[in-house]
Order: C-alpha cells, then sequence, then structure tokens
C-alpha cells in the first residue's frame, strides 16, 4: 500500500527575532482532511508557527511545502490559505455580505456569482438572512461565524484559525467549537488551529502538537497524548496531574514512604531518581482493600465540588498529598467526608515515570 503523502510538510523550521529564538527546528506533516491543533502556553511559538506557514512572518531557516510546492519563501498573496484571527478583523464599514464576498471582487466570477456564492457560505454557517447587517449588529458568535466564512470564500486548500474561539463565552465557545468541527470534516479542509485552551484541543482535533519554548513536545491523538504524556511537561499541561517524588525505584516497583507499588512504567536509562505521575480520575476508592495491590491509606484533607464530581485533596501516610476526583455516585454511596480515612489504589497502568525527583513546578 501507498503510504498518503502529507499535504503540508514543515522541515526544520526555526524562527529568530533578535537574539530570541522563537522556534527550535521544527519539523511536521499534516495530511490531507486534518484537523490539526497546536496547543501550549502563551509565548510557546504556536502563533508563530502559524504565521509562518502563512506567510507573515517569513521563518529564518528551514522549509514549508504545500501540496508539494516549496511555499516557504512565497508572500501571503501566493498562498492557498484562508485564515481567521482571534480577533474577527471584519470591515466594520462593510455589511456581512460584503465582509463574506471581499476576497472574490475583480476576480473571474461575475456579480451573480459572488451572490451566490456568499449566500451559500452564510448559509454554511448559520447565517441565512443576516447579509445586509453589519458586524457591529452582530454577536461575537455570529461575528466569528461571518470571519470563518469570508476564510473559506476562495476555496481554500489550508484552513488556519488563531485562537478563533478564545473571545467568547464558555457557553458560546462550547457550541461553536462543535459547529467548526462539523463543518471541517464536511468540507474536508486541511485544518490548523492554534490554541491554549486544552479542552477545546482535546474536543475538536484528529492531531495535537503540543509546544513549549519554541519546541515540539509531543505530536499525537487526543486519547494519546491525554493518556501517553512523553514527557512531564505534556502531562502537567494537558489535563490534571499529580506529580510525587519517587522514594526508590527496584524492578518493576516504586517505594513512597512505606508503600511499595507496582508499576508498568520503565525507569529511564541512567536516571537516578524518578516522579510518579497520576490522574487525579484514575485513582481508585471503589472496592479498595487494605493489603491490596498498590493500595495507600489516605486521609481526605479537602474536598471541592465541580458540579459533576468532586476533587478530594488526599493525604498519604508518607506526608504527600494527592488530588483525587471522585463521582457524584462514589460521594454519595461511600459517604465521603473531609477527615475521612480510606484506602486508595493507584493502577500500575495508569502509573506514569519520568526523570527528576521535583514537583510539577519544576515542569511548568
Amino acid at each position: 500500500m501507498t503510504a498518503r503523502a502529507p499535504y503540508l510538510r514543515i522541515e526544520r523550521v526555526s524562527k529568530n527575532f533578535g537574539e530570541f529564538q522563537a522556534l527550535r527546528d521544527i519539523s511536521l506533516d499534516i495530511y490531507p482532511g486534518e484537523f490539526v491543533c497546536f496547543l501550549g502556553p502563551s509565548g510557546c511559538g504556536k502563533t508563530t508557527l502559524l504565521r509562518a506557514i502563512a506567510g507573515l512572518d517569513i521563518q529564518t531557516s528551514g522549509r514549508i511545502v504545500q501540496d508539494g510546492k516549496d511555499i516557504s519563501a512565497l508572500p501571503p498573496s501566493q498562498r492557498d490559505f484562508g485564515i481567521v484571527f482571534q480577533s474577527y478583523a471584519l470591515f466594520p464599514n462593510l455589511n456581512i455580505a460584503d465582509n463574506v464576498g471581499y476576497g472574490l471582487v475583480g476576480g473571474k466570477l461575475s456579480r451573480g456569482e459572488i451572490k451566490k456564492r456568499v449566500d451559500d457560505l452564510l448559509a454554511l454557517v448559520g447565517l441565512t438572512g443576516q447579509d445586509r447587517k453589519y458586524p457591529s449588529q452582530l454577536s461575537g458568535g455570529q461575528q466569528q461565524r461571518v470571519a470563518l466564512a469570508r476564510a473559506l470564500a476562495m476555496s481554500p486548500g489550508l484552513l488556519l484559525l488563531d485562537e478563533p474561539l478564545s473571545a467568547l463565552d464558555a457557553r458560546v465557545r462550547q457550541h461553536l467549537r462543535t459547529e467548526l468541527k462539523q463543518l471541517q470534516r464536511r468540507l474536508g479542509v486541511t485544518t490548523i488551529m492554534v490554541t491554549h485552551d486544552q479542552e477545546e484541543a482535546l474536543a475538536i482535533a484528529d492531531r495535537i502538537v503540543v509546544m513549549n519554548e519554541g519546541r515540539v513536545e509531543q505530536i499525537g491523538t487526543p486519547m494519546d497524548v491525554y493518556r501517553h504524556p512523553q514527557a512531564a511537561f505534556v502531562a502537567d499541561f494537558v489535563g490534571q496531574m499529580n506529580f510525587l517524588a519517587v522514594d526508590d525505584f527496584i524492578d518493576s516497583s516504586i517505594r513512597l514512604g512505606e508503600a511499595v507499588l507496582q508499576v508498568a512504567s520503565q525507569k529511564p536509562p541512567e536516571v537516578e531518581r524518578v516522579t510518579l505521575c497520576i490522574r487525579p480520575e484514575d485513582i481508585q476508592v471503589r472496592g479498595v482493600q487494605p493489603g491490596q495491590g498498590n493500595a495507600v491509606l489516605a486521609r481526605i484533607e479537602h474536598m471541592e465540588f465541580l458540579g459533576s464530581f468532586c476533587r478530594a485533596e488526599l493525604r498519604l501516610t508518607c506526608g504527600r498529598t494527592l488530588r483525587a476526583d471522585f463521582s457524584i455516585n462514589a460521594m454519595r454511596d461511600l459517604a465521603l467526608v473531609p477527615g475521612q480515612e480510606l484506602c486508595v489504589a493507584l493502577p500500575a497502568d495508569r502509573i506514569r515515570l519520568f526523570p527528576g525527583s521535583s514537583e510539577a513546578a519544576d515542569y511548568v
């Protein structure tokens, strides 16, 4: 079987702003029809990489190839993409129809063809009948849809989204991200979205590119990145994570104080100290008995109600603390309250090990 060729190939791309290196030797393949999210904290380089792809900030070194064509040095006008910015960047003096059709004017289409194209795009984004209004007459969510329709007007091969939902309130953002994903699937357009919102990336992306300090930390499906982080930074940035310094590591077991836990992870080679990582939702509380595998005695210090679950702070007998997520059903059935002592289990296949003996703050 012939391997699928990438639609966009980023080869050893670096970007310097004076002495500051914003991107460091990044290589990445993006395939036709994929929805890829660049995820990371502010200043990690994700927007710089997006702008390099668009030609808005040409890379200092490296190549960018789109659909077999080297676009590394081309200006934005000669690249095949549509872009949606965080600020929408709509023309306030143009109505919605003219905003959407702006890039079509002066091309080969007649006025009637432009109108039909605009009407089709507005229907596509759920704004039929809004064509004569102006941006100031629309809500933030509607303005974002207009910006998306304008980006799609030229039928680009690549759609670039620079934190397009971050200015919206939580409910509108959640609704629009679902619509955006459905629209992308329907059109099949290769899409890259920049976001710092981990939930957004997990919900919408086919693959996530986790970035930090100008480097790619991990590339994978949302499930891979969440369940199998390859670096302590990824483990801490994507979702909630407990970090516990391990007292000793022997064969396939680790020691936390007096507790000995079996682990499925391997000790990193040539590393003297390791840190245990486990997600709060992976800590088991139902049916855990003293003496069973990977059970530890803990005391509930504090509980925080978060709607569908409670996040508890547990203090282990060794003095370390863990965050554990307990469902509302478990809270009710086990009558869990602060001050209660109980046994919890840390499943061996849910424990991850990373080099070092520090807590999470060292990885942020």
